[in-house]
């Protein structure tokens, strides 16, 4: 008697822990090149306003390859868009590596942003094809979102260990080898053809999702909470470093906000079937403004480790809920263009963020940036109460 064949479906799901693996190398290439080019850049004393400008690198290529990420998933599936992706990282770390000087290394985090944007997007989408019912995409998402926050726990942490111990040379070395493992395990993820689109005389622009009311209300909130990550991710090297902290506390503070954000997910996990989305995002709203207005008073590196914590447990629980909205109120074929135009509006913002956070401290306070967005914050409990 022969063994019956697995749906498509079926080895999907079979095939989601080697997605998961994809998205943390690819990831954690990223985190490991932000690191080190930020730390690399106080050394040679640039200063704050440096630091910010270059993160904003980050997010200046997903601005130009996202909606044509989100394109190419809907027509191409999973694993051209993360080819495409895991090129674009290996020359970014590559690049950093050879050549160890100031244009070099932005062009690196340049090219490792747009790598995030084209294949992060055909992962989300692939992702959301495993889901029947709506409690599995909480679920599902769960398990996505723990993609980057384990990359975040332990990037910064083996950069800021390779920095103290072997230098700059062996971390970015480091973020070389890991695109190179990202492709491998995404031949793991079987091949499948997108379901063909209905034929029309045109294909729907992604700028028509904004006439739904959820989509744009979603998009603001996530635009916010977004930015509060690039608060954070600011702040800490910068005021570290001027507390003199060394680069491995830096990376243990960093770290300590991506494990908090790990086990929140690992929660939603568990009891995803009896949480309320719009609930859970107004608590982590107000659970981060406030822990961001206490920041800049917290004691020593065990008390940056506490509010890190604190805001990655908050932040950490609401990109989950958010995907999985996205999923509710998209047309399932026009998922990667939703997914695409999240990322372009995300990143359009965090391009100006990082680069407004550094002009903010070297003009205030170093904590200024915190204050700011717990500001924000506050206002955007209003379209967060009509989601």
């Amino acid at each position: 008697m022969s063994d019956a064949v697995p749906s498509p479906k079926q080895s999907l799901r079979h095939a989601f822990p080697w997605l998961i693996a994809t998205l943390i190398c690819v990831h954690a290439c990223m985190a490991t090149t932000r690191v080190t080019a930020a730390l690399w850049v106080l050394n040679q004393g640039y200063g704050e306003a440096s630091v910010g400008l270059l993160l904003s690198l980050f997010a200046v290529a997903p601005i130009v390859l996202s909606l044509w990420a989100g394109r190419l998933a809907d027509r191409h599936g999973f694993h051209r868009p993360v080819g495409v992706g895991v090129t674009l990282a290996f020359a970014g770390a590559l690049l950093a590596l050879a050549v160890q000087q100031l244009w070099a290394i932005a062009i690196g985090c340049l090219l490792c942003g747009g790598a995030i944007a084209v294949a992060a997007v055909a992962m989300q989408r692939e992702a959301g094809l495993m889901a029947d019912q709506p409690g599995e995409l909480k679920r599902i998402f769960s398990w996505m979102a723990l993609g980057p926050a384990l990359s975040n726990s332990l990037a910064p942490v083996i950069a800021g260990l390779l920095i103290d111990h072997a230098g700059m040379t062996a971390s970015f070395g480091f973020a070389t080898l890991l695109p190179l493992l990202a492709w491998g395990l995404a031949q793991k993820v079987p091949r499948h053809r997108p379901e063909p689109r209905a034929a029309s005389h045109r294909e729907p622009a992604a700028w028509d999702l904004f006439r739904l009311p959820a989509f744009r209300r979603l998009m603001l909130v996530n635009l916010v909470l977004s930015a509060c990550w690039d608060a954070h991710s600011f702040v800490v090297p910068v005021v570290g470093h001027a507390r003199g902290l060394s680069a491995s506390s830096i990376g243990v503070v960093l770290g300590s906000f991506a494990v908090a954000a790990t086990c929140v997910r690992l929660a939603i996990v568990r009891f995803a079937d009896d949480l309320d989305e719009v609930r859970a995002l107004r608590t982590a709203m107000v659970a981060a403004m406030l822990t961001f207005l206490a920041y800049a008073w917290l004691p020593g590196t065990a008390g940056l480790m506490c509010g890190s914590a604190l805001l990655g447990t908050a932040l950490g629980s609401v990109q989950p809920m958010i995907l999985a909205m996205l999923h509710h109120v998209t047309p399932p074929e026009r998922h990667g263009q939703a997914l695409g135009l999240r990322m372009f509006a995300v990143n359009g913002a965090t391009v100006a963020m990082p680069a407004g956070f550094g002009l903010l401290a070297a003009a205030t306070a170093l904590a200024a940036p915190m204050w700011l967005m717990a500001s924000l914050l506050l206002l955007a409990q209003l379209p967060a109460r009509r989601l």
